[in-house]
């Protein structure tokens, strides 16, 4: 995805969320991750990897089984563990991605939830 819930280029300077729905439809994995849209490399910044993903240990769940993602330059909730780190200054683009997809995702009965640009 490139563009947030209102169809704006997404800004390295702002904060937004995705929620993911519950049973994601991945049989071995998933991840979340970014990159700069100019270059289409994976943003550099220090955190160690811009992603978030089904393996990691540390993983935020909802009690509803889904999952929300946090982008932004920092972090606003004060928790890192569902959060990618953008760059002021760089749109990007954020690639959702399904290692051994399922049905669900071909048929379209499951769908990610879109970019929300969060207020401070």
């Amino acid at each position: 995805m490139s563009l947030d819930s209102k169809g704006r280029s997404l800004e390295g300077c702002k904060n937004y969320r995705m929620n993911l729905p519950a049973n994601i439809p991945a049989r071995d994995f998933w991840s979340v991750i970014v990159y700069d849209s100019l270059t289409h490399l994976i943003i550099h910044t220090d955190q160690l990897w811009p992603s978030v993903f089904s393996k990691c240990k540390s993983l935020i769940i909802n009690e509803d089984g889904s999952v929300t993602t946090n982008f932004g330059p920092e972090i606003l909730a004060g928790d890192a563990r569902n959060w990618i780190k953008t760059v002021p200054g760089r749109e990007w683009i954020m690639i959702l991605r399904l290692y051994g997809p399922l049905e669900e995702w071909f048929n379209k009965t499951w769908r990610p939830g879109e970019i929300e640009e969060m207020k401070e």
